[in-house]
């Protein structure tokens, strides 16, 4: 088709022409940064992590006399363990997404401490016997902690286990020791060191920094004796078939109430714990939904609107091409062309305009930079909108009858 007289329409029409631009490339714009941070929370709100969690639960118990609660640990455990259904019980600091996060900085040279400026800094799980097996740890390589330590471990003056073993993830592990096996290589962090008896699948830590974050997985586990934990172990962690689960977190909470009459125990399984980590997250990517969902809507009905005032506006221009021969579909296509090139020139500068967004969110607000197909992706999508939303105003001018439009104005 000839788009010599597109553009010499388009030049008469400036103002409108300009309007559609300028909108189809702030929808751009938007769509693009909307569609990637609503990618980014999905798959923050997907990460994996290495524990069993739909057979996991959790009952808090505060209000404890730090100095009694070491003692109070052995009969909790047993009373857990007596309700039916359960399969494995342990006590723990914290767990994964609590956001209750105990973090410590670590080094593999001898003379590390927690200020250097090499050390990692690493989330720490004190947990105490069969706390792996409760949580459904899948052992890379090494073993668990055995009884001798978990008995020798306890709080000193420092906030770290007065122990020399640990276990750590397979992503901390590869971070220290790249290309090589952990089992039997030591961290430290004056005066403590720890040496690696194994490697466990990828857990997450208390807190995450979000779907890609470098630092999602360095996680290390101490064992945690229950009479040198000064309070620490505030984590009862019940494990059971899912079918089961619902039912131990209500009992679990009555009997540690019970057993605890000046405390506060307060059960959820671990699906609930996930859940409230990322409801947050959740709210904020529909509302980005609606916000693209939205940004679509006002633009296509722009586009509508304007495409019908041209086509009411040169009624007697398309009735003349009808004579002389022009047919339904030719004028459809002039519609649709037309259409066409200001979706492309809207696009193009919407596509630039989205890259100077994430560059400015990436400086502000520490965002991840934008992989480029969201660019083209984002550019498709405008030119589809566009010619939908052309297709009935381009229909209805094909449809003007040739004598009512040389008759008309």
């Amino acid at each position: 088709m000839e788009i010599r007289p597109i553009f010499a329409s388009l030049r008469k029409h400036r103002i409108p022409a300009l309007l559609i631009v300028l909108e189809i490339a702030l929808a751009c714009a938007v769509l693009c940064n909307a569609v990637f941070m609503i990618s980014q929370r999905v798959a923050s709100i997907h990460l994996p992590n290495g524990i069993d969690e739909a057979g996991i639960a959790a009952v808090t118990v505060q209000g404890l006399d730090d100095k009694r609660a070491g003692s109070d640990i052995p009969r909790n455990i047993q009373a857990l363990r007596a309700l039916r259904g359960v399969q494995s019980v342990s006590v723990m600091s914290t767990l994964p997404l609590s956001q209750n996060n105990w973090g410590w900085s670590f080094g593999t040279k001898a003379d590390a401490t927690v200020a250097d400026q090499t050390s990692r800094n690493v989330s720490l799980y004190f947990i105490g016997a069969d706390g792996p097996e409760t949580l459904g740890l899948k052992l890379l390589e090494g073993r668990f902690f055995n009884d001798g330590e978990y008995a020798d471990s306890h709080f000193d003056a420092a906030p770290l286990a007065e122990t020399h073993v640990a276990m750590i993830t397979r992503t901390l592990a590869e971070k220290l020791w790249p290309g090589q096996s952990a089992v039997g290589k030591t961290f430290y962090s004056l005066p403590h060191y720890y040496t690696v008896v194994g490697v466990v699948g990828d857990v997450l830590r208390p807190y995450i920094g979000g779907a890609g974050g470098p630092y999602n997985y360095d996680a290390a586990y101490f064992p945690m004796s229950a009479a040198g934990s000064k309070g620490a172990l505030g984590y009862y962690v019940l494990r059971s078939a899912p079918a089961d689960r619902d039912r131990l977190v209500r009992e679990a909470e009555q009997t540690l109430a019970a057993l605890n009459p000046g405390a506060v125990a307060r059960g959820r399984s671990y699906r609930e714990i996930r859940d409230t980590y990322f409801a947050n997250m959740s709210s904020m990517a529909w509302m980005l939904v609606l916000v693209c969902v939205v940004m679509l809507a006002v633009t296509a009905f722009g586009i509508v609107g304007l495409t019908s005032f041209w086509v009411n506006q040169r009624r007697r221009q398309i009735g003349i091409r009808r004579a002389v021969g022009a047919t339904r579909g030719n004028i459809m296509q002039y519609f649709q062309t037309e259409n066409f090139l200001l979706s492309t020139g809207g696009v193009v500068l919407g596509m630039v305009l989205a890259f100077g967004i994430n560059v400015y969110l990436m400086q502000r607000y520490e965002m991840p930079r934008m992989p480029w197909f969201y660019l083209p992706g984002g550019a498709l999508a405008l030119w589809l909108i566009g010619q939908v939303a052309v297709l009935g105003p381009a229909l209805r001018a094909a449809a003007v009858p040739p004598v009512v439009a040389t008759r008309s104005g």
